[in-house]
């Protein structure tokens, strides 16, 4: 099971879990159907929020200048059942919500904060990725049936904030794929195949035309996801190797004016990266790695800095174990690593012993290399940086929660938000 499939798996569990809303911690507020008024402001994906008339599938509303919650609700109801996984255009006019078990994906629009246009796929988007263009988005339906030929589609998205409509435009057959990554130019979409050793890049100017958009690219261990240069000339694509049942992990350098594998660098895991200057940073779990001393778990996860114009790998920091899946960089040069599936360890403090909880986040300093893993458990399916602050959201375990990037714990004003929570988004 791939990245997007493990994902998808561990909120669908995360919600039939959840059950009742008690369950699930905080409180409520009434609901109110207006506008926030809020123009910089975080979106959280929920389930199974509750404003007095029923738990219902909603994006909740947050302050992000003031970290306060609004009453305001972005209604899904009847569009999407359960809220996973958002994506925000470039431009931030509209934001992408799917589903881990809808065959859904509702569009909605960030102005008027209300849902645009629900389309219908052959089956769960397992991954998304928007057009800097802000008219076109492309979604990875692994399950979806394909006459005559292995199952698998990338579906091209039409959407047209002005006149409230979006549609699929074309069907770009591809066995199995899992995972789709656009070029910050928008000229090439390189898309995952769960199991494949190739990926399949994408050309979008040749996309309804008579020639054929799909060039293969061969070859990876098990290629999960990919970084991209701001020219979009180079891709640095994330092999996840051992985790996903191949040999060897690391990060192959791919030229993509020639489609040519330029150089491959092996690291211990990989499955998630960010670029930071010349520095790549890369999180995955190697298998079998111990913590050592410190801590009740048996296993740990690494973090490696891979030196991008020298194709060189640094020294690997240990982090929580798990499939990470979520990397973001915040203002002032912290690394949020998030993970699904890690080991949770709860141990209540007892006598002269402090007891230790740890969960699925890790926080890296890079100017002075220290990490630290909250006490909070659970995998974390959300995490977003504050621009312009010291702040960073994420939901872990179903919870929202608010981090001090100057201290790396959690800040004294936090929000309770009651329901069932998957992934926030800055929206602004």
């Amino acid at each position: 099971m791939t990245k997007a499939s493990l994902f998808i798996a561990s909120i669908a569990l995360l919600i039939a879990g959840c059950g009742t809303l008690t369950s699930c911690g905080g409180s409520s507020s009434n609901n109110n159907q207006t506008s926030s008024g809020l123009t910089f402001r975080a979106f959280v994906s929920n389930a199974l929020y509750n404003a007095g008339a029923g738990n219902s599938p909603v994006l909740n509303i947050v302050d992000a200048s003031k970290d306060q919650f609004s009453i305001s609700t972005v209604s899904l109801s009847g569009d999407l059942s359960i809220p996973g996984n958002m994506l925000l255009s470039w431009d931030h006019t509209f934001t992408l919500v799917s589903s881990p078990t809808d065959h859904s994906v509702v569009v909605v629009n960030n102005a008027s904060e209300t849902v645009l246009s629900s389309l219908t796929l052959p089956d769960v988007a397992q991954s998304m990725a928007v057009d800097p263009d802000n008219v076109t988005a492309y979604a990875a339906v692994r399950n979806a049936p394909v006459a005559g030929q292995p199952q698998g589609v990338v579906e091209v998205l039409a959407i047209s904030v002005t006149n409230s409509t979006a549609s699929v435009s074309a069907s770009l057959p591809i066995p199995n794929v899992d995972y789709v990554a656009e070029d910050p130019t928008g000229t090439r979409l390189l898309a995952f195949s769960d199991g494949s050793p190739t990926a399949t890049v994408i050309t979008k100017a040749n996309i309804g035309t008579g020639t054929d958009p799909r060039t293969p690219l061969c070859c990876f261990d098990n290629p999960v996801s990919a970084v991209f240069t701001a020219d979009g000339n180079t891709a640095y694509v994330v092999e996840c190797g051992p985790e996903c049942g191949g040999s060897s992990a690391g990060i192959s350098k791919v030229d993509l004016p020639t489609n040519a594998i330029v150089s491959r660098v092996a690291l211990p895991g990989a499955t998630t990266a960010v670029l930071q200057g010349i520095n790549l940073w890369v999180a995955g779990t190697p298998p079998g790695t111990a913590c050592g001393s410190g801590t009740a778990a048996a296993s740990c996860g690494s973090l490696t800095p891979v030196n991008v114009s020298a194709m060189t790998a640094g020294t690997p920091v240990l982090i929580t174990d798990g499939f990470h899946n979520h990397i973001e960089l915040t203002p002032d040069g912290q690394l949020y690593i998030g993970a699904i599936n890690c080991t949770d360890i709860n141990i209540p403090s007892s006598g002269s012993s402090p007891g230790e909880v740890r969960g699925c986040l890790s926080i890296y300093n890079a100017a002075t290399g220290a990490v630290v893993i909250p006490p909070q458990t659970g995998n974390v399916t959300g995490i977003a940086p504050i621009p312009g602050r010291t702040v960073v959201y994420v939901v872990e375990g179903g919870v929202f929660s608010i981090y001090d990037t100057t201290t790396d714990k959690l800040q004294t004003t936090q929000i309770a938000i009651v329901g069932q929570l998957s992934d926030v988004k800055v929206v602004y």
